[in-house]
Protein backbone atom coordinates (compact mmCIF):
# COMPACT_ATOMS: atom_id res chain seq x y z
CA UNK A 1 0.00 0.00 0.00
CA UNK A 2 1.37 3.50 -0.77
CA UNK A 3 2.47 5.54 2.33
CA UNK A 4 0.58 8.93 2.35
CA UNK A 5 2.71 11.92 3.08
CA UNK A 6 0.95 13.44 6.37
CA UNK A 7 2.43 16.26 7.90
CA UNK A 8 0.93 18.22 11.24
CA UNK A 9 0.98 21.78 9.14
CA UNK A 10 0.83 25.20 10.27
CA UNK A 11 -1.46 27.46 8.01
CA UNK A 12 1.09 29.93 6.61
CA UNK A 13 3.50 26.65 6.18
CA UNK A 14 1.06 25.12 4.35
CA UNK A 15 1.00 28.48 1.54
CA UNK A 16 4.46 27.88 1.23
CA UNK A 17 4.39 24.29 0.48
CA UNK A 18 1.23 24.65 -2.09
CA UNK A 19 3.15 27.91 -3.69
CA UNK A 20 6.50 25.44 -4.04
CA UNK A 21 4.35 22.70 -5.79
CA UNK A 22 2.73 24.94 -7.97
CA UNK A 23 5.90 26.07 -9.17
CA UNK A 24 6.98 29.37 -7.35
CA UNK A 25 11.02 30.25 -7.83
CA UNK A 26 11.01 33.74 -6.64
CA UNK A 27 9.52 35.43 -3.17
CA UNK A 28 10.00 38.58 -2.29
CA UNK A 29 8.73 40.15 1.07
CA UNK A 30 9.29 42.43 4.42
CA UNK A 31 8.22 40.66 7.46
CA UNK A 32 4.94 41.65 8.98
CA UNK A 33 2.78 40.00 11.85
CA UNK A 34 1.09 37.34 11.34
CA UNK A 35 2.42 36.12 7.68
CA UNK A 36 6.17 35.63 8.34
CA UNK A 37 6.36 32.54 8.72
CA UNK A 38 5.62 32.77 5.04
CA UNK A 39 8.96 34.45 3.93
CA UNK A 40 11.18 32.97 6.73
CA UNK A 41 9.61 29.45 5.05
CA UNK A 42 10.42 30.54 1.69
CA UNK A 43 13.73 31.86 2.62
CA UNK A 44 14.32 28.30 3.60
CA UNK A 45 13.24 26.24 1.14
CA UNK A 46 13.63 28.65 -2.03
CA UNK A 47 17.23 28.48 -2.43
CA UNK A 48 16.99 24.13 -2.29
CA UNK A 49 15.55 24.10 -5.11
CA UNK A 50 16.97 26.45 -7.68
CA UNK A 51 14.40 29.48 -6.50
CA UNK A 52 15.26 32.94 -5.62
CA UNK A 53 14.66 34.63 -2.12
CA UNK A 54 14.63 38.38 -1.53
CA UNK A 55 13.92 40.63 1.64
CA UNK A 56 13.65 43.61 0.46
CA UNK A 57 13.64 46.90 1.94
CA UNK A 58 9.61 47.85 2.11
CA UNK A 59 6.17 46.25 0.84
CA UNK A 60 6.24 48.55 -1.95
CA UNK A 61 9.97 47.26 -3.27
CA UNK A 62 8.84 43.75 -2.52
CA UNK A 63 5.72 43.95 -5.10
CA UNK A 64 7.99 45.82 -7.55
CA UNK A 65 10.35 43.21 -7.43
CA UNK A 66 7.69 39.76 -7.79
CA UNK A 67 6.69 42.05 -11.21
CA UNK A 68 10.08 42.43 -12.25
CA UNK A 69 10.64 38.44 -11.57
CA UNK A 70 7.82 37.10 -13.00
CA UNK A 71 8.22 39.34 -16.34
CA UNK A 72 11.52 36.84 -16.59
CA UNK A 73 9.41 33.92 -16.69
CA UNK A 74 9.40 32.50 -12.55
CA UNK A 75 6.14 31.70 -10.84
CA UNK A 76 6.58 34.74 -7.95
CA UNK A 77 4.94 35.33 -4.65
CA UNK A 78 4.62 37.79 -2.04
CA UNK A 79 3.50 38.07 1.45
CA UNK A 80 1.85 40.57 4.10
CA UNK A 81 -0.75 41.91 6.52
CA UNK A 82 -2.81 45.04 6.02
CA UNK A 83 -0.46 47.88 6.29
CA UNK A 84 1.90 46.46 3.51
CA UNK A 85 -0.96 45.09 1.48
CA UNK A 86 -1.56 49.00 1.32
CA UNK A 87 1.70 49.91 0.35
CA UNK A 88 1.61 47.17 -2.39
CA UNK A 89 -1.59 48.48 -3.52
CA UNK A 90 0.29 50.70 -7.01
CA UNK A 91 2.36 47.62 -8.03
CA UNK A 92 -1.11 45.65 -7.60
CA UNK A 93 -2.65 47.77 -9.67
CA UNK A 94 0.68 47.90 -12.34
CA UNK A 95 0.30 44.09 -12.40
CA UNK A 96 -3.19 44.02 -13.34
CA UNK A 97 -2.81 46.67 -16.12
CA UNK A 98 0.52 45.39 -17.76
CA UNK A 99 -1.04 41.78 -17.46
CA UNK A 100 1.82 40.85 -15.11
CA UNK A 101 0.93 36.97 -13.01
CA UNK A 102 1.64 36.58 -9.66
CA UNK A 103 0.27 36.22 -5.98
CA UNK A 104 -0.37 38.15 -3.11
CA UNK A 105 -1.17 36.80 0.27
CA UNK A 106 -2.58 38.82 3.01
CA UNK A 107 -2.81 37.50 6.35
CA UNK A 108 -5.50 39.93 7.93
CA UNK A 109 -5.23 41.77 11.27
CA UNK A 110 -6.81 44.36 12.81
CA UNK A 111 -7.08 47.37 11.49
CA UNK A 112 -6.83 50.48 10.12
CA UNK A 113 -3.20 51.34 10.68
CA UNK A 114 -1.13 49.15 12.56
CA UNK A 115 -3.97 48.43 14.62
CA UNK A 116 -3.88 44.68 16.25
CA UNK A 117 -1.07 43.39 14.87
CA UNK A 118 -1.43 39.36 16.47
CA UNK A 119 -4.96 39.32 16.46
CA UNK A 120 -7.49 38.05 13.74
CA UNK A 121 -9.64 40.36 11.31
CA UNK A 122 -11.47 39.57 7.95
CA UNK A 123 -11.19 43.65 7.33
CA UNK A 124 -9.38 43.56 4.16
CA UNK A 125 -12.33 42.08 1.73
CA UNK A 126 -12.95 45.51 0.18
CA UNK A 127 -9.36 47.06 -0.35
CA UNK A 128 -8.54 43.40 -1.81
CA UNK A 129 -11.07 44.33 -4.54
CA UNK A 130 -10.77 48.28 -4.82
CA UNK A 131 -7.59 48.89 -2.88
CA UNK A 132 -5.43 50.25 -5.91
CA UNK A 133 -7.93 52.59 -8.39
CA UNK A 134 -9.63 52.48 -11.75
CA UNK A 135 -11.38 49.61 -12.87
CA UNK A 136 -9.50 46.31 -12.75
CA UNK A 137 -9.93 42.66 -12.82
CA UNK A 138 -9.04 41.12 -9.57
CA UNK A 139 -9.40 37.41 -8.30
CA UNK A 140 -9.08 36.64 -3.84
CA UNK A 141 -9.65 33.36 -2.46
CA UNK A 142 -10.31 32.84 1.33
CA UNK A 143 -9.45 29.38 2.76
CA UNK A 144 -10.85 27.94 6.18
CA UNK A 145 -8.56 25.12 6.96
CA UNK A 146 -4.86 24.56 6.64
CA UNK A 147 -5.37 21.27 4.15
CA UNK A 148 -7.54 24.42 1.94
CA UNK A 149 -4.38 27.43 2.16
CA UNK A 150 -2.28 24.48 0.33
CA UNK A 151 -5.21 23.77 -2.71
CA UNK A 152 -5.95 27.76 -2.79
CA UNK A 153 -2.22 28.46 -2.83
CA UNK A 154 -1.96 25.99 -5.62
CA UNK A 155 -5.47 27.22 -7.13
CA UNK A 156 -4.42 31.22 -7.04
CA UNK A 157 -0.61 30.38 -9.14
CA UNK A 158 -2.81 28.43 -11.98
CA UNK A 159 -5.35 31.34 -11.80
CA UNK A 160 -2.67 33.91 -12.02
CA UNK A 161 -0.70 32.30 -15.10
CA UNK A 162 -4.06 31.28 -16.86
CA UNK A 163 -5.94 34.83 -17.03
CA UNK A 164 -1.97 37.14 -16.34
CA UNK A 165 -3.13 38.65 -13.47
CA UNK A 166 -2.50 39.22 -9.72
CA UNK A 167 -4.48 36.86 -7.44
CA UNK A 168 -4.71 37.09 -3.94
CA UNK A 169 -5.16 34.99 -1.12
CA UNK A 170 -7.26 36.41 1.91
CA UNK A 171 -6.08 34.43 5.25
CA UNK A 172 -6.63 35.52 8.23
CA UNK A 173 -4.65 34.62 11.94
CA UNK A 174 -6.63 32.34 12.59
CA UNK A 175 -5.48 30.12 9.40
CA UNK A 176 -2.28 31.61 9.07
CA UNK A 177 -1.55 29.95 12.96
CA UNK A 178 -3.76 27.02 13.57
CA UNK A 179 -1.99 23.19 12.85
CA UNK A 180 -4.01 20.56 11.52
CA UNK A 181 -3.06 17.57 9.87
CA UNK A 182 -2.87 17.68 6.12
CA UNK A 183 -2.02 14.45 3.41
CA UNK A 184 0.73 16.12 0.81
CA UNK A 185 -0.65 14.87 -2.60
CA UNK A 186 2.04 13.55 -4.91
CA UNK A 187 2.98 15.99 -7.42
CA UNK A 188 1.62 14.01 -10.83
CA UNK A 189 -1.81 14.35 -9.18
CA UNK A 190 -1.73 18.15 -9.12
CA UNK A 191 -3.29 20.02 -11.83
CA UNK A 192 -0.69 22.90 -12.22
CA UNK A 193 -1.09 25.68 -15.31
CA UNK A 194 1.34 27.33 -16.79
CA UNK A 195 1.11 30.93 -18.69
CA UNK A 196 0.44 30.27 -22.50
CA UNK A 197 4.04 31.35 -24.59
CA UNK A 198 4.04 32.97 -27.71
CA UNK A 199 4.95 30.83 -31.07
CA UNK A 200 8.91 31.57 -32.47
CA UNK A 201 7.93 34.79 -34.79
CA UNK A 202 10.24 36.65 -32.74
CA UNK A 203 10.00 39.33 -35.34
CA UNK A 204 6.38 40.28 -35.49
CA UNK A 205 5.10 39.58 -31.87
CA UNK A 206 3.48 41.91 -30.03
CA UNK A 207 3.02 41.11 -26.50
CA UNK A 208 -0.97 42.23 -25.82
CA UNK A 209 -2.03 41.28 -29.09
CA UNK A 210 -5.13 38.92 -28.83
CA UNK A 211 -6.36 36.66 -31.33
CA UNK A 212 -10.25 36.55 -32.26
CA UNK A 213 -12.15 35.79 -29.51
CA UNK A 214 -9.48 35.42 -26.94
CA UNK A 215 -9.13 37.38 -23.98
CA UNK A 216 -5.69 36.61 -22.59
CA UNK A 217 -2.72 37.39 -24.69
CA UNK A 218 -0.08 34.64 -25.07
CA UNK A 219 3.06 35.86 -22.81
CA UNK A 220 6.71 35.86 -23.56
CA UNK A 221 9.24 36.54 -20.63
CA UNK A 222 12.10 38.58 -21.15
CA UNK A 223 15.72 36.86 -22.15
CA UNK A 224 13.72 34.84 -24.61
CA UNK A 225 14.50 37.04 -27.77
CA UNK A 226 11.28 38.55 -28.00
CA UNK A 227 11.76 42.45 -27.95
CA UNK A 228 8.65 44.20 -26.06
CA UNK A 229 8.14 47.06 -23.75
CA UNK A 230 5.87 47.28 -20.94
CA UNK A 231 4.25 49.90 -19.00
CA UNK A 232 1.56 50.77 -16.44
CA UNK A 233 0.17 53.57 -18.88
CA UNK A 234 -2.93 52.21 -21.19
CA UNK A 235 -1.31 50.67 -24.06
CA UNK A 236 -1.93 49.17 -27.32
CA UNK A 237 -0.69 45.37 -28.95
CA UNK A 238 2.66 46.79 -29.28
CA UNK A 239 2.66 47.47 -25.57
CA UNK A 240 3.09 51.20 -26.19
CA UNK A 241 1.78 53.99 -24.62
CA UNK A 242 -1.43 55.55 -26.61
CA UNK A 243 -3.81 58.06 -25.54
CA UNK A 244 -6.43 56.75 -27.96
CA UNK A 245 -9.88 56.99 -26.45
CA UNK A 246 -11.37 53.80 -28.32
CA UNK A 247 -7.87 51.84 -27.42
CA UNK A 248 -8.22 52.59 -23.67
CA UNK A 249 -12.40 51.32 -23.85
CA UNK A 250 -10.87 48.00 -25.45
CA UNK A 251 -8.17 47.18 -23.23
CA UNK A 252 -10.13 48.08 -19.84
CA UNK A 253 -13.20 46.22 -21.31
CA UNK A 254 -10.74 43.30 -21.95
CA UNK A 255 -9.00 43.24 -18.69
CA UNK A 256 -11.99 42.88 -16.59
CA UNK A 257 -13.77 40.86 -19.08
CA UNK A 258 -10.91 38.10 -19.21
CA UNK A 259 -12.53 37.35 -15.16
CA UNK A 260 -15.87 38.32 -15.49
CA UNK A 261 -16.83 35.72 -18.30
CA UNK A 262 -14.69 33.21 -17.00
CA UNK A 263 -16.46 32.88 -13.12
CA UNK A 264 -17.61 29.64 -13.56
CA UNK A 265 -14.50 28.51 -13.58
CA UNK A 266 -12.82 30.98 -11.33
CA UNK A 267 -15.93 30.76 -8.99
CA UNK A 268 -15.53 27.89 -6.25
CA UNK A 269 -17.65 27.73 -2.53
CA UNK A 270 -18.94 25.40 -0.02
CA UNK A 271 -23.33 24.75 0.74
CA UNK A 272 -23.61 23.32 4.17
CA UNK A 273 -26.89 21.61 5.06
CA UNK A 274 -28.95 24.09 2.88
CA UNK A 275 -31.13 21.66 1.09
CA UNK A 276 -34.09 22.52 3.59
CA UNK A 277 -33.11 25.82 5.24
CA UNK A 278 -35.08 28.62 6.03
CA UNK A 279 -31.86 30.71 7.49
CA UNK A 280 -28.42 30.78 5.08
CA UNK A 281 -24.93 31.94 7.24
CA UNK A 282 -22.82 33.02 4.99
CA UNK A 283 -19.22 32.97 6.13
CA UNK A 284 -15.60 32.40 4.95
CA UNK A 285 -12.00 32.30 6.02
CA UNK A 286 -11.62 31.59 10.32
CA UNK A 287 -15.65 32.59 10.95
CA UNK A 288 -17.05 29.92 8.48
CA UNK A 289 -15.63 27.77 10.91
CA UNK A 290 -17.61 28.79 13.70
CA UNK A 291 -20.59 29.06 11.46
CA UNK A 292 -20.66 25.32 10.99
CA UNK A 293 -20.62 24.75 14.48
CA UNK A 294 -23.25 26.65 15.16
CA UNK A 295 -25.16 25.17 12.16
CA UNK A 296 -24.73 21.79 13.76
CA UNK A 297 -25.82 23.26 17.53
CA UNK A 298 -28.73 24.70 15.69
CA UNK A 299 -29.90 21.53 13.48
CA UNK A 300 -29.71 19.94 16.98
CA UNK A 301 -32.46 22.20 18.29
CA UNK A 302 -34.65 22.09 15.46
CA UNK A 303 -33.73 24.97 13.67
CA UNK A 304 -33.41 24.88 9.88
CA UNK A 305 -30.22 26.42 9.43
CA UNK A 306 -27.50 26.27 6.70
CA UNK A 307 -23.88 27.81 5.73
CA UNK A 308 -23.01 29.20 2.31
CA UNK A 309 -19.23 29.96 2.00
CA UNK A 310 -17.65 31.48 -0.53
CA UNK A 311 -13.98 30.30 -1.06
CA UNK A 312 -13.49 32.00 -4.08
CA UNK A 313 -14.20 36.14 -2.64
CA UNK A 314 -13.69 38.38 -6.31
CA UNK A 315 -15.39 37.60 -8.46
CA UNK A 316 -18.25 36.92 -5.61
CA UNK A 317 -20.47 34.03 -6.82
CA UNK A 318 -23.11 36.07 -7.39
CA UNK A 319 -25.27 33.62 -9.27
CA UNK A 320 -25.29 31.09 -6.37
CA UNK A 321 -25.93 33.81 -3.78
CA UNK A 322 -29.34 34.99 -5.85
CA UNK A 323 -30.07 31.17 -5.97
CA UNK A 324 -29.91 31.13 -2.45
CA UNK A 325 -31.55 34.92 -1.63
CA UNK A 326 -34.74 32.81 -3.78
CA UNK A 327 -34.85 29.78 -0.96
CA UNK A 328 -34.38 30.68 2.09
CA UNK A 329 -36.23 33.55 4.28
CA UNK A 330 -33.02 35.18 5.16
CA UNK A 331 -29.30 35.49 5.03
CA UNK A 332 -27.00 36.34 7.61
CA UNK A 333 -23.32 37.30 6.91
CA UNK A 334 -21.16 36.66 9.84
CA UNK A 335 -17.38 38.34 9.30
CA UNK A 336 -14.44 39.83 11.63
CA UNK A 337 -15.81 43.44 10.54
CA UNK A 338 -18.04 45.71 10.73
CA UNK A 339 -19.79 44.42 7.65
CA UNK A 340 -17.54 44.59 4.42
CA UNK A 341 -18.74 41.77 2.32
CA UNK A 342 -22.47 41.50 3.68
CA UNK A 343 -22.38 45.07 1.39
CA UNK A 344 -21.59 42.56 -1.79
CA UNK A 345 -24.06 40.11 -0.45
CA UNK A 346 -26.84 42.94 0.23
CA UNK A 347 -26.37 44.04 -3.04
CA UNK A 348 -27.10 40.79 -4.52
CA UNK A 349 -29.74 39.66 -2.23
CA UNK A 350 -31.56 42.46 -0.58
CA UNK A 351 -34.50 41.99 -3.17
CA UNK A 352 -35.21 38.93 -2.56
CA UNK A 353 -34.87 38.00 0.99
CA UNK A 354 -34.09 39.29 4.24
CA UNK A 355 -29.90 40.16 4.27
CA UNK A 356 -28.76 40.37 8.06
CA UNK A 357 -25.32 41.13 9.07
CA UNK A 358 -23.50 39.99 12.85
CA UNK A 359 -19.34 41.43 13.14
CA UNK A 360 -16.71 42.19 15.12
CA UNK A 361 -13.32 44.58 15.55
CA UNK A 362 -12.23 43.63 19.01
CA UNK A 363 -9.22 41.17 17.28
CA UNK A 364 -11.45 37.97 18.71
CA UNK A 365 -12.83 35.34 16.93
CA UNK A 366 -16.64 35.21 17.06
CA UNK A 367 -17.93 32.40 18.85
CA UNK A 368 -20.72 29.31 17.80
CA UNK A 369 -22.35 30.38 20.50
CA UNK A 370 -22.31 34.27 20.00
CA UNK A 371 -24.02 33.05 16.36
CA UNK A 372 -26.35 30.53 17.78
CA UNK A 373 -28.00 33.76 19.79
CA UNK A 374 -28.08 35.88 17.03
CA UNK A 375 -30.14 33.52 14.75
CA UNK A 376 -32.42 33.26 17.08
CA UNK A 377 -32.51 37.05 17.60
CA UNK A 378 -33.09 37.23 13.69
Amino acid sequence: MKNKNVKLMQGNEACVEGALAAGMRFYAGYPITPSTEIAEISAAKLPRIGGKFIQMEDEIASMGAVIGASLTGLKSMTATSGPGFSLKQENIGYAAMAEIPCVIVNVQRGGPSTGLPTSPAQGDVMQAKWGTHGDHPMIALSPSSVKETYEVTIKAFNLSEKYRTPVIILMDEVIAHMREKIEIPDKDELEIINRTKPGDNFENYNPYEVKEGKLVPPMASFGEGYKFHITGLVHDKTGFPTNKSDVAEDLINRLVKKVKKNTKDIVEYEEYFLEDADIAILAYGGTARSVKSAVDIAREENIKVGMFRPITIWPSPEEQIRKLAKKVKKIIVVEMNLGQYYLEVDRIANKLTEVHKYGRVNGELITPDEIISYIKEV
